[in-house]
Parts: structure tokens; sequence; C-alpha cells
């Protein structure tokens, strides 16, 4: 199995090797021993530390544990503002499923001359949030059938 980290904007492909994946993994079981998460580097001319920081080094560790794991890694780019179809892309909802959200106010939108806009922030936001409600809901059922048996 190989594992592909793929940018879609340039549809770049860097296929990871058995020993980058090796490597991943090595650095994975290290940082699941390590609670406080915060990543370092070298420059490649000189002892310079560069520290990275915890947000980055969060992100970090997160690709490396899917590679480890022998998973496919995408990156892309977002602009700042989406258009209705494309957020509703994102969120896996019809696009007059998204202008019902928008006008009950349950995620924050704009107009642009006629045209409807959303932030990206916002969008991202509201698909994380819905998951967790999913997420807390399907725990509930759970107990809740525990409960029953």
């Amino acid at each position: 199995m190989s594992t592909i980290l793929a940018s879609t904007r340039d549809r770049e492909l860097l296929a990871a090797s058995a020993v980058e994946l090796d490597q991943a993994k090595q650095v994975v079981d290290h940082l699941s021993t390590n609670t406080s998460l915060q990543l370092s580097m070298n420059r490649s001319r000189g002892d310079d530390l560069v520290e990275i920081p915890r947000e980055l080094s969060a992100i970090i560790a997160q690709v490396l544990t899917v590679i480890a794991r022998g998973g496919t890694v995408t990156v892309g780019s977002m602009p700042d503002e989406l258009t209705t179809s494309t957020a509703a892309e994102q969120l896996g909802v019809s696009r007059p499923t998204l202008m019902k959200m928008i006008d009950r106010g349950e995620i924050e939108a704009r107009k642009v001359g006629s045209h409807t806009r959303l932030r990206s922030a916002d969008v991202m936001l509201f698909r994380k949030d819905r998951l967790a409600r999913r997420r807390a809901a399907f725990e509930a059922l759970r107990a809740m059938e525990d409960e029953l048996d």
C-alpha cells in the first residue's frame, strides 16, 4: 500500500515510500507518548532550531498519523469566500437547503450584488459543529440502547 499526498489545485502527487511510512510511524509513536505537542526542525544550513507553533504542530501530527496508517492526505486551498454552490458541496447539502439554512440564520452569509457569499471559515466551523452534534446524538442513542439492554 502506498500513501499519496495530493494537492488538488496543481494535481501534484507525492507518494510516500516504505521508508517514509516507517519514519511517520516512528514519529507518531513518539508523539503519542508525549502529552505536550510542539515540534521543531533544524534548518538545512547550520544548527538553527526553528520552533513550530503548537497549532501547526497539531496539524503536522494529524498528517503524519494518517500517513503512518497508510492513508491518503489531500492538501488543497480554499478562497476566503465561497459561492453558495461551493459551500453547499462542502457541507454535503443541496444549494436550496443551504439557502434555507441561511434564511433561518443557521449560517452567516452576505450579499454581493445579487449573489450570496459565505466565508470559508464560517462554512468549516458549521461543518465541524454539525459533525460534533451528530456524534453527540449518536452517543446519546447508544446510551439509550445500552439502558434498554
